[in-house]
């Protein structure tokens, strides 16, 4: 009678920011300086020499290639048109600049870093990916603007369902720049997640978290997922118990734990988080509220707040009354509580029987009904449950048959 969905929602990791703007200021300061002035020019280097090395420890060599000056114009106008945002244009520029035979290595990489970038802008990440495979294949960026591009093609190989490709391709950005970065480490260990390899996964979203001054809350759920899908419930359930010790308010982190706690059958712990979300009001749909009641359903001796919930639900109209599952769950706490309300019981029984898909409920209701002395209605009952399809035939040809 549990309705909860054992899978976590995964918050998808975004493409980096850095996406959205060039990667390349070095090279757009080298090639733009082509123009000016030697003092131009002598500043343009010093505005190079102060940028930031971001892979210190990487084993690529970097290939300190400059612009053909034959090709500055072509450069110069596939910049422009980039930084115009005319994404069509600085294509068709890269293109021309990819073809020209006199390009060398670094004006090739630079067209197709750029190129990747514009068809990215364009929805088009199939030529994004192609065209970063060619900033690799020509080598001849430093190693920042090499390197970005490597992550950016794994995050769109990713992002396009080519996820053990994409892993493949962290992979080897991890291995030559030995980054551990945590917002990087994150992309590979949902990756991992999505191809189901949650027992890896869980040591490189751990080191992920722990390597970040301020995790996001998604993170920690999705380590909390892991570890669920994983078979690792305690610590899953260790996972939702900080996540929502850390936020209280947050109802969402509540509901997981909840959903944690139920998971690893502990029943009354589900129940009591559940329980205090209803009484502050915060359940306000009806998944929440079949949450709600599937908890206390399982779990003995509540058989009064499943009735208390269902029919409040209902009152609201937050709950429907042709809801299969809500009407016979109704009838079961009638039933079962103490004392039995056994009329209203059938009452439910005979709101759930015609809206189940086959003749079981209705057996139920007709062995009720037998029980209670009301033969005819019993008898009725079973003829309806012969009708829909029973398992155990014999049951309800022996009540049809009652004198």
């Amino acid at each position: 009678m549990i309705f909860s969905n054992h899978k976590q929602a995964v918050l998808t990791v975004l493409i980096a920011t850095a996406l959205g703007g060039v990667m390349i200021t070095d090279a757009v300061a080298q090639s733009r300086s082509s123009d000016r002035s030697n003092a131009d020019r002598r500043g343009s280097k010093q505005s190079t020499a102060k940028a930031e090395v971001m892979f210190p420890e990487a084993t690529r060599e970097e290939p300190n290639l400059k612009s053909s000056p034959k090709l500055s114009k072509q450069l110069q106008k596939m910049i422009d048109s980039y930084n115009d945002q005319k994404f069509p244009e600085t294509r068709a520029a890269a293109d021309e600049i990819l073809a020209n035979s006199a390009a060398n290595n670094y004006d090739k990489s630079l067209a197709a870093q750029l190129a990747s970038q514009a068809a990215y802008n364009l929805d088009d990440s199939a030529a994004a990916i192609k065209y970063l495979d060619q900033v690799l294949q020509f080598n001849g960026l430093d190693n920042n603007g090499h390197y970005q591009s490597l992550l950016m093609k794994a995050q769109l190989q990713i992002q396009e369902d080519q996820t053990a490709a994409g892993l493949a391709t962290l992979d080897q950005y991890f291995a030559e720049t030995k980054s551990a970065k945590p917002e990087e480490l994150i992309i590979k260990g949902q990756a991992l997640y999505q191809l189901e390899r949650y027992a890896e996964a869980i040591p490189v979203l751990k080191q992920a978290i722990a390597a970040s001054p301020a995790p996001k809350d998604n993170w920690n759920q999705l380590l909390m997922a892991a570890y669920s899908e994983a078979g690792q419930s305690g610590e899953a359930v260790k996972e939702a118990e900080a996540i929502a010790a850390r936020t209280p308010d947050d109802k969402k982190a509540q509901m997981n734990l909840a959903s944690m706690y139920m998971q690893a059958d502990q029943m009354g712990k589900a129940a009591d988080v559940m329980g205090k979300l209803y009484a502050s009001g915060k359940l306000t749909d009806e998944r929440e509220y079949k949450q709600l009641y599937s908890i206390y359903a399982n779990t003995e001796g509540k058989e009064q707040d499943v009735i208390k919930v269902i029919n409040d639900g209902m009152s609201k109209g937050i709950l429907k009354q042709d809801d299969y599952q809500a009407q016979l769950a109704l009838a079961q706490a009638y039933y079962y509580s103490e004392p039995a309300q056994t009329e209203k019981a059938i009452e439910a029984w005979q709101k759930a029987a015609p809206l189940s898909k086959d003749g079981e409920t209705y057996l139920n209701l007709a062995r009720v009904l037998h029980a209670e002395g009301r033969t005819s209605e019993a008898k009725a009952a079973a003829q309806q449950a012969l009708a829909k399809g029973v398992k155990n035939q014999a049951d309800a040809k022996k009540i049809i048959n009652l004198k």
